[in-house]
């Protein structure tokens, strides 16, 4: 069950998760991914960042202040590839946690109530969802992105690791 107090907890916690796992790491690190499309690690924060500012509290208000009557402003998911194109990872996350601060800040000001956390808004392809859902989903969302992360620095040993791939499901790969 979503607990407002609980998914604070969790999300206070991505950013300084991220700058000690990413900040002076070679670039190739920072700069992998997964083909067209897909995110780098440095484009995760910046995506992340680019949340913090357009999504999650923006759209938390609009449901309070207007219900389903306006629909959310559409998100461009891949916005921080020009906006953060030549920001360093560790630029990017000071930028994020200072973002994250804020939105938790005005996230624990939130009303949440069972009633005030039922409310609708209404999401531009997906329809009717609650507030509750929203903030949820922001919680899961982080947790997506830092899976994602991992599995893209995985893949850059995917042929090193040999026979042991078998073993290790980051490459997606399971022991039978």
């Amino acid at each position: 069950m979503f607990d407002p107090e609980e998914a604070a907890a969790l999300l206070e916690r991505t950013p300084a998760m991220l700058f000690a796992w990413l900040v002076d790491l070679p670039e190739a690190w920072l700069t992998a991914d997964e083909g067209p499309g897909t995110f780098s690690p440095r484009e995760v924060v910046g995506h992340l960042l680019h949340g913090e500012e357009a999504d999650w509290m923006p759209r938390a208000r609009r449901i309070l202040e207007h219900g389903e009557a306006v629909p959310f402003d559409r998100y461009d998911r891949f916005a921080q590839r020009d906006r953060f194109a030549d920001w360093p990872v560790a630029k990017l996350l000071g930028a994020f946690a200072v973002a994250r601060a804020e939105n938790l800040r005005l996230l624990r000001a939130l009303p949440t109530a069972p009633a005030d956390l039922d409310r609708r808004g209404t999401h531009p392809a997906l329809g009717a969802v609650t507030l509750r859902q929203l903030l949820a989903t922001w919680v899961v969302h982080d947790q997506t992105h830092i899976t994602q992360i991992a599995r893209v620095m995985a893949m850059r040993y995917d042929a090193a690791v040999g026979p042991w791939s078998r073993y290790l499901r980051v490459l997606g790969r399971r022991e039978p």
